[in-house]
């Protein structure tokens, strides 16, 4: 494919994992990875069981959004929310479930 074709897939650019933890504030000195809150007692699993105000595990940054949509939606992937714009942070995104459970917003800057 040259530099002209248009380009008929997305790109992954970056992946931004979170881990859940007990303690947010204690574990906030590490750069660049975003924490949730534990709820109290619970064991290891995907962050849609234990987090506390939210349901990702992780954001996956790629170049297209709509692209990746109907991709995934030809493939019968689980999509949880269709792409929509976030614009308090200014991105676009969508938010799909693994088969196992974890859930992760694809986005991309707007």
């Amino acid at each position: 494919m040259s530099d002209t074709e248009p380009r008929n897939y997305t790109q992954l650019k970056s992946i931004t994992p979170q881990f859940v933890v007990p303690d947010v504030a204690a574990a906030g000195e590490n750069v660049e990875i975003q924490l949730g809150k534990a709820a109290r007692n619970a064991g290891s699993a995907h962050n849609s069981v234990q987090r506390e105000g939210g349901l990702l595990d992780a954001w996956v940054w790629v170049t297209d959004v709509d692209l990746l949509y109907a991709e995934l939606k030809q493939r019968g992937a689980k999509i949880v929310k269709p792409p929509s714009q976030v614009r308090a942070d200014e991105r676009h995104e969508m938010v799909v479930e693994d088969k196992i459970g974890f859930r992760l917003a694809l986005a991309m800057e707007i």
